[in-house]
């Protein structure tokens, strides 16, 4: 799956060991970098579903992003690309046509 990031900020945390040690601690960075390499190796959104992380879709004011499980609470924070590009008849999205995510924040949101 190709990955984007929101900003170049971003990009230079979740690209750096370093940065995401100091940031979120050993065991975070670690998964961090697990989830992201996960989200390169999928071909589809679906695929993330069976995998550590518990990807979920978010409501309310994060309404259109989802969220994969990291560490102490924090999240890695992603939307989908090019937007969700189909819904299935009771409103549910389909994972499986989403080739590309944007990732827009580790964080802590609760």
């Amino acid at each position: 799956m190709e990955i984007s990031f929101a900003n170049r900020r971003l990009q230079k945390l979740c690209e750096s060991e370093k940065e995401l040690r100091k940031a979120h601690g050993s065991d975070g960075a670690k998964k961090v970098m697990r989830r992201l390499s996960d989200l390169r190796a999928a071909t589809a959104l679906e695929d993330m579903r069976n995998l550590p992380g518990r990807i979920h879709e978010l409501e309310a004011d994060r309404d259109g992003q989802l969220a994969i499980d990291i560490a102490g609470g924090r999240r890695l924070v992603i939307t989908p690309t090019n937007g969700w590009p189909s819904e299935k008849q009771d409103g549910a999205h389909v994972w499986t046509e989403i080739d590309a995510v944007q990732i827009l924040e580790v964080a802590d949101y609760h």
